[in-house]
């Protein structure tokens, strides 16, 4: 009965030895930083901090007065580039219908058809060549029209996938650039824990070792697995960050929260290596 007592004891004290406790952080894997592509003034704010989103949802609205201005001048563009076609195809009707209706007076004595057919040949070539011109000017001012209508779509931001607002930088009338971030939208579903680790126990763990957590504000255990080890101390602290994935079985973890990890270890792998 004491062997088996004293057995325990030890077994207890060996896995007790054999683990690192660390403290760590619930951080999003896919966070998101909002902003828009051009410049120009906030139209409307559908959004809150804490609000849920879903993919597609709009998030703000921009001032749409001077592409509006842009898309009227573009559609005006091709109506008459489209007009001026019309027209020069017309004339190019015209003149072959001449043809026909004077080839009869080839031989009239009062007619000089080889001065009208010269005369009539040179004005087919510059419809033509206008007609030509006219349709390449369709070309670019549907072109300058896709690009108008691509323009004011991006004038309504929408989120790139579902997800919780964390933060929020603009409010109606504000002057947006472009570059610049003005919400933070976070991905709930793709949750990791990270944490830092000594330089003294980096030997003690590896990538895609087993480890158990706890939440303690919400009394939840997990485990997880290691899924990455920075290759870069902190020259301050002397410490690593590790990155532990895990699966988000209750829907109150959210980023932001404190951890609680255990990293059990072999004691072999702190035996002395030399090279030789």
């Amino acid at each position: 009965m004491k062997k088996k007592v004293l057995l325990t004891l030890l077994l207890s004290y060996g896995i007790y030895a054999n683990t690192i406790s660390i403290t760590g952080t619930v951080v999003s894997d896919n966070q998101k930083y909002i902003g828009a592509r051009y410049m120009g003034y906030v139209k409307d704010v559908y959004v809150e901090i804490g609000d849920k989103v879903k993919r597609e949802d709009t998030l703000f609205e921009m001032e749409s007065a001077e592409f509006d201005i842009l898309k009227e001048q573009a559609n005006l563009a091709l109506e008459q580039s489209e007009t001026l076609v019309d027209v020069y195809r017309t004339r190019l009707d015209e003149i072959r219908r001449e043809k026909r209706l004077f080839r009869n007076k080839k031989y009239a004595k009062d007619f000089d058809f080889e001065e009208w057919s010269e005369n009539l040949e040179i004005s087919a070539e510059h419809a033509q060549s206008m007609l030509k011109a006219m349709q390449t000017m369709v070309k670019e001012a549907a072109q300058k029209v896709k690009e108008i209508s691509v323009i004011s779509h991006y004038l309504e931001v929408k989120a790139p996938s579902n997800g919780i607002i964390v933060q929020k930088n603009l409010h109606v009338g504000d002057l947006v650039m472009p570059g610049f971030p003005v919400m933070i939208l976070v991905d709930l579903t793709h949750l990791e824990i990270e944490a830092q680790i000594s330089e003294a126990d980096i030997l003690k763990v590896n990538e895609g070792d087993f480890v158990r957590f706890e939440i303690p504000s919400i009394h939840y255990k997990g485990h997880g697995r290691i899924k990455s080890i920075v290759p870069s101390a902190n020259p301050m602290t002397h410490t690593f960050t590790i990155r532990i994935t895990f699966k988000r079985k209750n829907p109150k973890i959210y980023p932001g929260m404190y951890t609680k990890i255990k990293i059990e270890y072999d004691p072999e792998v702190l035996r002395e290596t030399t090279d030789e």
